[in-house]
């Protein structure tokens, strides 16, 4: 029986993928994650075989959590899916593993077909995008920053995303329920494995495969727009 984690923060658009899913693929075996925390707790305590992962949940650092998750676990088979439509990122998707990528904007047909494509062992990307992500060049840096972060492990990968995203080492033993001497023990190590000397060029490695947020562009500037016309009134 195949086994699928979907892993994306939008309940809505969860429930829709599991759906078509379920109608996709005969005795699948479905679960769900809303963060990346819940998809290592996942990938660890059971096993999958395909996972249908959005880039900008929380804790993904867009690229960056698709190499942990590689890293983890090399023989999973990872659909992209997200909102973000530019042939340079799903280029770089797939340099660094992905089995497939599948727009957000993407129809219920195309999702089936993705599942059915990449669970027979091959490469799926929409017909339209083929070509153009064919001649994209590929990121020379990738490869480094992916091969350094998948030096960590999964609680170090914890660590650095709560660093990055601006707590302090006592705020981190908090969250994570440790104590404030193993919050340091795992900076010492993950500064080690990455090469770098500080927490900011730690951070400077999950930014470089990050990526913005399509969805996340299109509320600022709603929220930009609704400013600037309260200040006109």
């Amino acid at each position: 029986m195949p086994t699928l984690l979907i892993a994306d923060d939008h309940p809505l658009f969860r429930a829709a993928l599991h759906r078509a899913a379920d109608e996709a693929v005969v005795d699948l075996q479905i679960s769900e994650a809303d963060s990346l925390d819940g998809v290592l707790e996942a990938i660890d305590g059971q096993s999958i075989d395909l996972m249908l992962l959005d880039l900008h949940m929380p804790g993904n650092h867009g690229l960056a959590g698709l190499a942990t998750i590689r890293a983890l676990q090399p023989g999973l088979a990872i659909i992209i899916v997200s909102a973000n439509e530019e042939p340079h990122v799903i280029r770089r998707a797939i340099d660094l593993g992905a089995a497939g990528y599948l727009p957000k904007s993407s129809g219920l047909a195309d999702l089936q077909q993705a599942l059915l494509t990449v669970l027979e062992g091959e490469r799926w990307i929409p017909a339209m995008l083929r070509d153009t992500v064919a001649r994209v060049a590929p990121f020379s840096r990738d490869a480094d920053l992916a091969a350094r972060l998948s030096s960590l492990s999964a609680h170090q990968y914890r660590v650095l995303s709560l660093v990055a995203e601006g707590l302090l080492n006592k705020q981190i033993a908090d969250r994570l329920g440790v104590q404030l001497r193993t919050v340091k023990a795992h900076m010492t190590r993950i500064m080690g494995r990455l090469g770098v000397r500080n927490r900011a060029q730690a951070i400077r490695v999950l930014h470089e495969l990050g990526l913005a947020d399509p969805s996340r562009q299109i509320e600022d500037a709603d929220a930009r727009v609704q400013r600037e016309a309260a200040e006109e009134a």
